[in-house]
């Protein structure tokens, strides 16, 4: 679905991202999985060895215009074009408004919000003069519901799905198509942490009857990227079970 393709993927060395990667890597697209060290790249890499020379790493500062313009250059170099973004780095909290400090908060506001910008920027300044791209952003279930602590996060996702809108709209005469995914609760580390009986309890709530995984979401942003999705812009596909927090 994505041969002859080059996609790059943030926050792509573990969960989410790296289901991401594999599955774009599946569909026969070049991938440069972007994390923030370049310990967790380079493990990430060895897992997927099997792809060769199709896959590469690079770890940027996500808010640095120049590191990202330069990193995305340099896959542009590589593999000829940068056809795909999938902006999904990020960080959650679970901090009480009351002890939120302000460090804390621009951090989150930085990692889920100001680096979908820079890395956004970056991409189509590359995809225009090529005819076109796809853009996909990682939103949250939460930007809808909000959640009980940490109020920095469903913020972020809440300005994630309103950026996206925005740029579909703007970027829509380049052939630039901007979407999001809106992940439910997803079996990734932090979910497999948990205890048995309260992962029950979470999927006792959602109709279908589980938690996500994170091949149910990486499925989706396969699909957004793919020419199946060649007329769909400027939406926020929620992958969530129907799940209501």
């Amino acid at each position: 679905m994505l041969k002859n393709k080059t996609a790059v993927v943030t926050g792509g060395t573990r969960g989410i991202g790296l289901a991401i990667v594999k599955k774009y890597l599946e569909n026969g697209a070049n991938v440069a999985v972007a994390g923030s060290r370049q310990e967790t790249v380079d493990k990430a890499l060895a897992v997927l060895g099997q792809y060769g020379d199709r896959v590469m790493g690079i770890w940027p500062d996500l808010c640095d215009p120049e590191a990202v313009a330069g990193a995305f250059a340099g896959i542009r170099d590589r593999f000829g074009s940068l056809d795909i973004l999938a902006n999904n780095a990020g960080v959650s909290s679970r901090t009480s408004l009351y002890d939120y400090t302000l460090e804390e908060f621009s951090k989150i506001l930085d990692i889920n919000l100001k680096a979908v910008f820079v890395c956004s920027q970056a991409a189509a300044r590359i995809m225009k003069p090529q005819g076109g791209g796809v853009i996909i952003n990682t939103s949250s279930m939460v930007a809808e519901y909000g959640q009980s602590a940490g109020c920095g996060y469903p913020a972020t996702k809440f300005a994630v799905n309103g950026l996206t809108k925005s740029l579909a709209r703007e970027l829509a005469k380049d052939q630039i198509r901007v979407n999001a995914v809106a992940p439910g609760v997803t079996r990734t580390d932090m979910v497999a942490a948990l205890p048995a009986e309260m992962v029950e309890r979470i999927s006792a709530g959602i109709p279908l009857g589980r938690v996500g995984e994170p091949l149910d979401i990486a499925n989706a942003y396969l699909f957004l990227a793919s020419d199946l999705a060649s007329y769909v812009t400027g939406v926020t596909l929620r992958v969530d079970g129907a799940a209501m927090v």
